[in-house]
């Protein structure tokens, strides 16, 4: 009788250690996600695109600005981190596989059978690639600065991070690229097809900014501030406004572009907790 006694809280005690074990967590689910986001060799590949493409065209346009005249509204900084321009699409593309290339797999069935709570498994993946893309982004914009304005320093033009909001800039250089990654992410969650996501991607970032210059000059000055990539930018320049008085200032403008990151990323968590795998 004491044995049996003495086996019956044992055996409880083990099935209520289990369960807790099985329980998932963030920190749990966090370490999934990076595990996975790290194991794939094109998220090596794309983010080596990236550093190169944003140093590269950085160095480049910092080499072409020596060879011309400048006036009061040139902004040595912006001009270093110009390769951001391009790169935005690069971290867009990863945001958009980090999540697509799942459903394309059919490893979004597997994940949600171990892990069926959806919103703790997006917010873990979205966090893990909002880290990756800033860590990234924050060494690759310090980079680019410090190559552009060695550059421009032999001609007496380059700045140094003390000057003012010289050091905001190049921080917002990577805000700037990690929100881009996020809207992109977003759209890959709402519409789960890598080809249409990035469509998307470059139609948002690139295409709409240019078809508003098609637009009469009295509407551009009101709906141009307002485009996702040009409200975005105003994060990385040290001249208020890139000299345009109807854009807006660095945060208000990088505010408005994480809305629309915001509301990618709504949309596609509430569409993906309603539709099946």
């Amino acid at each position: 009788m004491a044995m049996t006694t003495t086996q019956i809280p044992m055996a409880g005690a083990g099935h209520a250690s289990s369960a807790h074990i099985g329980t998932p967590t963030l920190a749990g689910v966090l370490r999934s996600e990076f595990t996975k986001i790290r194991s794939v060799r094109s998220t090596y590949w794309t983010l080596l695109v990236l550093v190169i493409v944003t140093v590269g065209f950085g160095a480049l346009a910092s080499f072409g600005a020596t060879r011309g005249q400048h006036g009061p509204l040139f902004d040595a900084t912006q001009r270093s981190l110009g390769g951001l321009y391009i790169s935005q699409l690069v971290i867009g593309v990863l945001g958009v596989l980090v999540i697509s290339s799942e459903y394309s797999t059919g490893m979004i069935r597997t994940t949600l059978t171990t892990l069926p709570r959806r919103g703790l498994m997006i917010t873990a993946k979205a966090l893990v690639f909002a880290v990756v893309a800033f860590v990234t982004g924050l060494i690759t914009c310090f980079a680019s600065f410090f190559l552009g304005q060695a550059i421009m320093s032999s001609h007496h033009i380059g700045v140094s991070l003390s000057d003012p909001n010289v050091l905001r800039a190049v921080l917002g250089g990577a805000l700037f690229l990690t929100a881009c990654g996020m809207l992109a992410f977003g759209l890959g969650l709402l519409l789960r097809h890598t080809a249409g996501a990035i469509t998307t991607v470059v139609g948002l970032l690139f295409v709409v900014t240019v078809l508003v210059n098609f637009l009469p000059s009295s509407w551009q000055d009101h709906i141009d501030k307002w485009m996702p990539a040009m409200a975005g930018t105003q994060i990385w320049s040290t001249i208020p406004s890139q000299g345009q008085p109807a854009m807006f200032a660095p945060w208000t403008g990088f505010a408005v572009f994480c809305g629309y990151a915001a509301i990618a990323l709504i949309a596609g968590v509430i569409l993906f907790r309603k539709r099946d795998a």
